[in-house]
């Protein structure tokens, strides 16, 4: 059975940083590709970022492009979501996500989810 566990979030003032991991089990870890999305109160969920099974590509919102940072160690079955400069409108339930292969920002070709942690930033 394929899981997904994110931590690392929590409150966090304006211009602060945090740094999230997503532990996965129950896959070849390596073979995925790792996406990190966010959903805000009342809004639809959003793609935050990509990276590619061995690390030499990773993809950017351009919301976050120059603030936030993906990472991953294959040897952990770990991705990492660096956030820094953050602001109010960072605040969300931030989910790491799984899938096969090639590198994608379309929330639907990716097959499992984990559970969500909230990031709150105060103004």
């Amino acid at each position: 059975q394929v899981q997904l566990v994110e931590s690392g979030g929590g409150l966090v003032q304006a211009g602060g940083s945090l740094r999230l991991s997503c532990v996965a089990s129950g896959l070849t870890f390596s073979s995925y590709t790792m996406g990190w999305f966010r959903q805000a109160p009342g809004k639809d969920r959003e793609f935050v970022g990509t990276i590619s099974r061995s690390s030499i590509f990773t993809d950017y919102a351009d919301s976050v492009k120059g603030r936030f940072t993906v990472s991953r160690d294959n040897a952990k079955n770990t991705v990492y979501l660096q956030m820094n400069s953050l602001k109010p409108e960072d605040t969300a339930v931030y989910y790491c996500a799984a899938k096969l292969l090639v590198t994608t920002s379309r929330e639907y070709e990716y097959n499992y989810w984990g559970q969500g942690t909230q990031v709150t930033v105060s103004s």
